[in-house]
Formats: structure tokens, C-alpha cells, sequence
């Protein structure tokens, strides 16, 4: 381990060290103040709204400081603490989601029956679960491991903290967590967690929609993607909002084209808890993880809260030479200045080092070398060996954010934050022709491009700030802000020799850029009458980029300008992008458990910095970001034993950008490539889910998908050998699959909840999807396929002081499947038989050929297939103590 991460252990262990672990209490005198007490204090918790809020977490202390007790509220939001001698207590309520309301300094007479009622109101986004009143005695609800609330203005699912910790594996990344949803696709090839997971819904792939940390939204800065393996792994998260559609005007980020997942922190504790946990499972996956909650401390008026999580993982991976080592610490701390103001800070650093190669497998290497091949450890094989590959990247967010109601009804949200992304990344190469890896071949330039390694770099660092204000009056609440955010970038890929490790002079490419996000919103949510609430808003996107590219070896803008013939040292070029982005919705609620909407709402995706990557840069004509319209209605009713919600959809959106040159010489674009979107495409359907309470701590949660996503319309380009004059007309080919977008999906889970048992076995079914390869589309169709988990939890809870130590078998992918979750095409189909390690086969899925490189149905063995890991299986132990007992 280097010295950084070592330093950031030692200072994470000290501050935990620090912190004062226990209070003046002796249990003696606890019991016996308990024993001699006769009085009681009752209530009940409600929220903003005036209904019940069932599970609230009651604290109760006296102002003496030697007795504390604690208590849940039942299903009607009810709690009793008996037993209490004569004199004053501090009493505190707290909810997911809700800010803590405290009662001090009570009076209590000897032989008194006390009641006092609690009104919740609703903590900052950041915190934010949807509040549940109308469903405040569904058993269903309380145990489903997620679903939709009942003030949905679009499709949404929230996954909840109990699924994240009992039924995810503890290795998983924030993809993993909202695996279940409906429609959702997540893979990852070398197991949970251990590497880059891909997620997808409705079609939508890594892009085109938004993902956010308490509010902030986070993305690559050369395009709107994101890397699951090195941000926010699942300790550091409480919860997930996840919003299956372009959102409303207050939906920041830089593509609210498809949706948005919606990341939160975990809630700040009342309670003092230290917990420490080893796990233990397959491919040597090995995970420490050591976290503190503070409670509340500071003084009398207790105003501070800490929580600090620090980990250590590694594992060999389930794919050949695809090592991981992951080191990572996060800490939040929550200050309240005065009763309507909370200050809140949060830090998190991560540092990963992985043998990840860039490449993937072939059909022909996974027959010859079994399923989980990805490297050999040799010099003189056609594919790469692994000591030549590796990754370095540290990653840093931080925030500060001030959420303060400042009388009226107005409020005020203001994150100021920033984060970093530093990838280091050297990977081998194989020579044309399949030449033997050495030191000769490696120093010998093959057409611009030296045959065996990349030195790959991408640095950027983010600084911006979300503002929210909002009203809230007697007809409604208005809502207005701004996100902005500026980033700075440096890229660059150079031709390198493994074995000296000396870069070539001109490099693929070398660039440096930098870019503003803006975007001001207003709406207004009109409280029509009690049942119906009406939104309207609209926000401005507007986004720049200032891109320095310097000349390099052709593998992008080349070293000479093509128009002049001239040679260049460096390009330099600006452009801005903007939206602007309607929305409008409706909530009705038919019963206080039964709710019905609709919405309306546009989105957007800015185009990537790789619109500039052609012939000496020159681009005449930029293209228009990529919009998205989605028309959704829905509903959701959460009776006592049974939740149900389901959605239909219809989505037209626009896809990515193609080009092409103006090469006639009296275009006044002449030389200067010409950016257009592809063809529009529109995708409907319909999604469900529900949750059944079978009795005895038994439910079962289901959902299901069916849709479609097929290209439409027409488009208009130049001719790449005419003029501007005379324009081509290019129809779409319409009518044909979407690729990566699956004809429907299914979830089932069963899971038994009940003194401190947390069981459950979920099933994932994937229906066929199209791949292609960008320019022919529906080569190949994917078949089906399945993935099982099961999870076997035992906490223990209650009065003890190893309050939270639990045993935790995780085992993913139960049933060993091997199916191909999604496939790059490798060009022609091969008819002929191939021989392959001494082997011959015999290729049995000739299609139909079109034109090469592409094919209609068939299966290549130069194809790229991505496969499920084998079966994992993980035994956790984590130990609790809590001292104030």
C-alpha cells in the first residue's frame, strides 16, 4: 500500500479514536432508576401532513445525563416509554427522510402519564424519502425492498436501506443496488463490484441519463458517462431514488434525457454506534470495512453528528488477470446552528488499482479458453498479458451544504462542491497479424501507431453549486434555483513500448478542455384542491466547451490542416450548446392509499468533446444536443397487505451523432466536417411491480416490463462528395430495433423479515435484445437470460451492547449461469470451420450477410460477448458495539 492511503487510514482510525465512545452511565444505577420509576411518557410521531409515521426512532434522555432509553413507534406512529422516575428529559424523534424534531427539557411528576406529539418535517434532498402517510399501516409497504410513492409525479422506484444492506451483496456498486428495478440491465463481467458495472433501462445506456449524490450530479466531462468502480460504493449509501424518466424543470444535471438515479447519503444516527466487519468470498474477494456513528454530541444542546466509513478491498476477480484493490473512506458531519438551520459536510476518497485491460474476449478465445478468460500470463500469446495493463485512479467529492427554512414557508438549499477523476491507465496491445510479443516487435511504429501498449491518461476537476429556493403557501409550492459547475480536462493517449516504457514522439491524441454547466429552472406546484397537485416549470440548459488539441499521429486531428496543407502544433476551438427544457405533470390522490399521474417532460444530452476529434479539427457545423420527450401516466396503491404500481411510457429521442466532410471546394465549408444526429427513435411500454405481505414475516415482491424501442422518421444530411447545395436525403431505417434495449424483463423475490432474520432469494430475467454495431443495425439478437441471488442476514438489535453486530452469506448468481448478457459484433461471419488452440469448430449461426462489415442474425466467433460471472459466493461478519446502553 502506498504511503497516501496509509496516511489517510491512520488519520481515519484517530478521528474515530478521538471521539468520546461513552457517556457518565453506569448500568447499575440505570436499572435501578428504572425499576424505582413509576411514570410514563407516550406520543405520537407525524409528518408534515398530519399522518403517521409508523418505525420512528425515539430517544430519551434525562437533562442528568445517567439514563437513557429508546423506543420504535409502532404502525400508528404511537410510542410508550414507562418506568420513569420524576423529573426532566430531553426527547427526541427521528424518521428517513424527516429532520429530527427534540423536545427539552420535559417535566415529568412522580406517578404521571405524559403524552407529547411529534411533527416531522422533511430533511433536505439529500436525506429525502417520500413521505408515506396514506400508507401508514401497509405491512406490504414497510417490508417491500422497494417501490414507488404514492406522490409520484413520473415513474419512479425507491430502493430503501434495508435492501442495500440485506439483500446486495457488500461488495456492490451503486449500479448493482438498482439492479431490481423495472427495466433495468446492469452487468459487470468480473462479479459484483470488481470492476466497471453498465447500467441500462428503457433502452437508455451509460449517457443518456443523469445520476447524482445528495443532489450533486457527477459524470465524466469528455461525455455524460460514469464510472460505477471509483465513486460512491455502497457504504457510503442510504438510499436510491430512482426516477425513470426526464424529470421535472428542477431536475439538474447534464442529461435529463432518459432519467435519473437519484444516489443519497445514509441519514445522520441518534444513536452512538461502532462497527467493524471482515468478509470473506470467491475469486479471494477480501473486504474490511469499519464505520462510527457519533450519535448526537457537542455540549448541552447536542448539535453535532459524525459518521465515518473507511474500507480496504481486494479480490483476483472472476475474469483471468482482472485484479481489483479498492481503499476508500467517507465521513460526514451535520452541525445545527439554530432550530431551521443545518449545516452538513461529507468527504469521500477513493483510491483503486486494477490489472483491467482494454480489451474484451472473443467468442473464439472464450470456447478455447473457457468462460472467465480474459488475459494469459505469457509473452507469445495472440492475447495480452496481464503485468502490461493496469489502472491508477484516485477520485475525491466533497460538499458543503446549508439547508435552512428561513421563515414564510421559504427555504433555502446551497451545496457548494467539488470532485475530482484521476485515471492513470497503461494497457498492452496486440501487434498486426498476431505477431509474438517482444522486445523487437514492440520497437518497431506500424502505420502511425506503435504496435504494443497505450499510455492512457484522463484527469479532470470539477468545482461548482446547486441552489434551491422554494415557497410553500397555502396553494402550492414554488421552486426555483441554478446548478452550475466548471471543469477543467486533461487527456491524452501516447503509443508506448511495455517493455521500456517510452512513449512515442506524436501521440493518438493529446487535449486539454474546459467547460461551464448552467442551468436556472422555476416551477410551480399547484395544490389544485386537497387530492390534486398540478407542476409546471421550465429550465435553461446552456453548456460550453474550450478545447486545445494538440497535432498528433493521425489516431484523431492528425499534424496537418487539410484544407491548407499546412502542418499545425495545436487547434484551439470553442462552442456552446443550449435547451430549453419544458415539463409539466399532475398528482391525483384518489384515496389517501391510491394515487394516479401523468406527466409531460423534455430532456437533454450534450454533445461530446469528440465532435472536434476530425481531420485537423475542423468542424463547420456543430450538432444540436440530443433531445428526449416522454409522455408517462401511472398509478400507485399501497393497501395493508399489498403495494402495486405500474406506468406506461412513450419516449421519442433523438440517438448519436454521425458526420461527414464537405469536400467540395466551393462549399465555404469546404474540408470541414459536418456534425448531424442520427436517426429519432421512439420507445413505449408498460412496467409494474408490486409487493405482497404472505404473513409471518413473509412477502414477495414482483415486477415486470414489456416495451419496445424501434428508429423512425428521416433525416437530412450533406452529401459527403456534393455540396451544401445539394443536400442527401437519408431515410431512417425505420421500423428496426434499437439495439441494447431487451423486449421485456421480470423480477420475483421472496424474503422473510422478522426478529432480526433478513432472507431473501431474488430472480432477474432479461428478455432478447438487438446489438449492432452503430452503422448496421439488428445483426445479432441476444437471447434471454436469468440471474438468481440469495441472502441469508442475522442482526441483532435491541437493548444490547452489540446492538447491530450481524452474519451476512451473500451468494449471486446461484444457479452458476454462463449466458452472454450482451454482445459487440465482430464483423463478417465466418462460414468456414475454424480452428482455434488445435480445435476445429464448425460456426452453426451463418446468417444472412449483408454488406460487410455486417450481418443479419448470425454469430461470429470474432465477436465480442459479455458473459455473467460464475456463482460468488461472500460470509460477512460484522461486529456493533454501542457503549450508551
Amino acid at each position: 500500500m502506498s504511503s497516501l492511503p496509509r496516511r489517510a487510514w491512520i488519520l481515519a482510525f484517530s478521528a474515530i479514536l478521538s471521539l468520546p465512545l461513552f457517556t457518565p452511565l453506569t448500568t447499575t444505577a440505570l436499572f435501578a432508576q428504572t425499576a424505582a420509576g413509576r411514570s410514563t411518557l407516550s406520543g405520537t410521531v407525524l409528518d408534515p401532513s398530519g399522518n403517521v409515521l409508523p418505525s420512528a426512532a425515539i430517544l430519551l434522555k434525562d437533562d442528568a445525563g445517567s439514563l437513557i432509553r429508546k423506543a420504535t413507534a409502532d404502525s400508528q406512529g404511537h410510542f410508550s416509554i414507562a418506568g420513569l422516575p420524576a423529573g426532566r428529559y430531553t426527547v427526541s424523534a427521528t424518521a428517513p427522510g424527516f429532520s429530527t424534531a427534540v423536545q427539552r427539557s420535559v417535566p415529568l411528576l412522580a406517578d404521571q402519564a405524559k403524552d407529547l406529539s411529534f411533527s416531522l418535517s422533511l430533511g433536505n434532498f439529500s436525506q429525502q424519502v417520500t413521505v408515506e402517510g396514506g400508507a401508514s399501516n401497509s405491512i406490504a409497504a414497510r417490508l417491500a425492498p422497494m417501490g414507488a410513492p404514492l406522490d409520484a409525479r413520473s415513474a419512479r422506484t425507491e430502493v430503501n436501506a434495508n435492501f442495500i444492506q440485506n439483500f446486495t451483496a457488500p461488495t456492490a456498486d451503486y449500479g448493482e443496488l438498482v439492479a431490481m428495478v423495472p427495466g433495468t440491465v446492469t452487468t459487470n463481467g468480473n462479479g459484483v463490484g470488481l470492476g466497471q458495472s453498465d447500467t441500462a433501462f428503457r433502452g437508455f445506456a451509460d449517457g443518456n441519463y443523469d445520476i447524482d449524490f445528495d443532489g450533486i450530479p457527477f459524470y465524466d466531462t469528455n461525455t455524460p458517462t460514469h464510472h460505477s468502480w471509483a465513486f460512491f460504493p455502497s457504504q457510503w449509501i442510504g438510499g436510491v431514488d430512482f426516477d425513470r424518466s426526464p424529470g421535472t424543470a428542477s431536475t439538474i444535471g447534464p442529461t435529463p434525457f432518459g432519467g435519473s438515479i437519484h444516489l443519497l447519503s445514509k441519514p445522520m444516527s441518534p444513536e452512538r454506534n461502532l462497527r467493524g466487519g471482515f468478509s470473506y468470498g470467491s475469486f479471494n474477494t477480501v473486504l474490511f470495512d469499519g464505520s462510527f456513528d457519533s450519535g448526537n454530541f457537542g455540549g448541552y444542546n447536542k448539535r453535532s453528528n459524525l459518521f465515518i466509513d473507511v474500507h480496504h478491498m481486494t479480490s483476483d476477480g472472476y475474469q483471468t488477470f482482472n485484479r481489483q484493490t479498492r481503499n476508500a473512506g467517507s465521513l460526514k458531519y451535520q452541525y445545527k446552528l439554530s432550530d431551521k438551520t443545518v449545516l452538513t459536510g461529507f468527504a469521500g476518497v477513493i483510491w483503486l488499482d486494477s490489472n483491467s485491460p482494454n480489451l474484451s474476449s472473443t467468442r473464439a478465445q472464450l470456447l478455447a479458453n473457457g468462460d472467465n478468460y480474459l488475459l494469459q500470463n505469457t509473452d507469445n500469446t495472440r492475447a495480452n498479458f496481464y503485468r502490461y495493463n493496469y489502472y491508477h485512479v484516485p477520485t475525491d467529492f466533497e460538499y458543503i451544504g446549508v439547508n435552512s427554512q428561513l421563515g414564510r414557508g421559504w427555504s433555502l438549499d446551497f451545496k457548494p462542491y467539488t470532485y475530482n477523476y484521476d485515471n492513470s491507465e497503461f494497457y498492452a496491445k496486440q501487434p498486426k497479424g498476431g505477431a509474438p510479443i517482444n522486445e523487437d516487435v514492440c520497437a518497431i511504429p506500424v502505420k502511425k501507431i506503435s504496435p504494443c501498449a497505450v499510455d492512457k491518461y484522463n484527469s479532470y476537476r470539477k468545482y461548482g453549486e446547486t441552489l434551491a429556493v422554494s415557497q410553500t403557501s397555502g396553494r402550492g409550492i414554488f421552486r426555483t434555483g441554478l446548478w452550475y459547475e466548471r471543469a477543467a480536462t486533461n487527456r491524452h493517449q501516447f503509443p508506448s513500448n511495455p517493455f521500456t516504457l517510452k512513449d512515442d514522439v506524436l501521440p493518438n491524441f493529446s487535449e486539454k478542455f474546459w467547460t461551464n454547466s448552467y442551468q436556472p429552472y422555476a416551477e410551480y406546484q399547484y395544490m389544485a384542491t386537497r387530492k390534486l397537485s398540478v407542476s409546471a416549470g421550465l429550465k435553461f440548459a446552456y453548456y460550453t466547451m474550450a478545447l486545445q488539441q494538440f497535432a498528433d499521429n493521425g489516431g484523431k486531428i492528425g499534424s496537418v490542416n487539410p484544407v491548407t496543407g499546412k502542418p499545425f502544433t495545436v487547434v484551439y476551438n470553442s462552442v456552446d450548446y443550449h435547451s430549453w427544457l419544458p415539463s409539466i405533470d399532475a398528482n391525483y390522490r384518489i384515496k389517501p392509499n391510491w394515487s394516479v399521474y401523468a406527466q409531460a417532460s423534455t430532456g437533454s444530452v450534450v454533445p461530446p468533446s469528440n465532435v472536434y476529434d476530425t481531420a485537423g479539427a475542423l468542424v463547420g457545423t456543430p450538432p444540436k444536443p440530443q433531445t428526449s420527450t416522454t409522455y408517462q401516466t401511472g398509478t400507485v396503491v399501497k393497501l395493508k397487505r399489498v403495494t402495486f404500481d405500474a406506468d406506461f411510457y412513450h419516449t421519442r429521442f433523438q440517438n448519436g451523432y454521425s458526420s461527414s466532410t464537405d469536400n467540395n471546394p466551393d462549399s465555404p465549408l469546404y474540408g470541414e466536417s459536418i456534425q448531424y444526429i442520427s436517426p429519432s427513435s421512439i420507445t413505449l411500454g408498460g412496467e409494474f411491480e408490486s409487493s405482497i405481505y404472505l404473513g409471518r414475516g413473509l412477502s414477495l415482491y414482483l415486477n415486470g416490463t414489456r416495451g419496445k424501442a424501434t428508429y423512425v422518421g428521416t433525416l437530412t444530411v450533406y452529401s459527403p462528395d456534393g455540396s451544401t447545395s445539394n443536400p442527401l436525403v437519408v431515410k431512417a431505417p425505420s421500423g428496426l430495433w434499437v439495439s441494447g434495449t431487451p423486449t421485456d424483463t421480470e423480477a420475483e423475490g421472496l424474503t422473510y423479515q422478522e426478529r432480526g432474520w433478513n432472507v431473501g432469494i431474488f430472480n432477474k430475467r432479461v428478455g432478447s435484445q438487438w446489438e449492432d454495431n452503430g452503422a448496421y443495425h439488428n445483426q445479432l439478437r441476444d437471447d434471454p437470460y436469468s440471474v438468481s441471488n440469495a441472502f441469508i442476514n442475522y442482526t441483532i438489535r435491541g437493548h444490547s451492547h452489540f446492538d447491530q453486530t450481524k452474519i451476512r452469506l451473500s451468494v449471486n448468481n446461484l444457479l452458476d449461469s454462463h449466458n452472454v448478457t450482451s454482445v459487440k459484433p465482430g464483423g463478417a461471419l465466418v462460414a468456414a470451420p475454424l480452428t482455434v488452440a488445435g480445435l476445429t469448430y464448425v460456426n452453426p449461426f451463418v446468417g444472412t450477410t449483408t454488406s460487410s462489415p455486417g450481418y443479419t442474425g448470425g454469430r461470429n466467433l470474432a465477436d465480442n460477448p459479455n458473459l455473467l460471472p460464475g456463482r460468488s459466493i461472500m460470509l460477512s461478519v460484522t461486529f456493533g458495539f454501542s457503549p450508551e446502553r
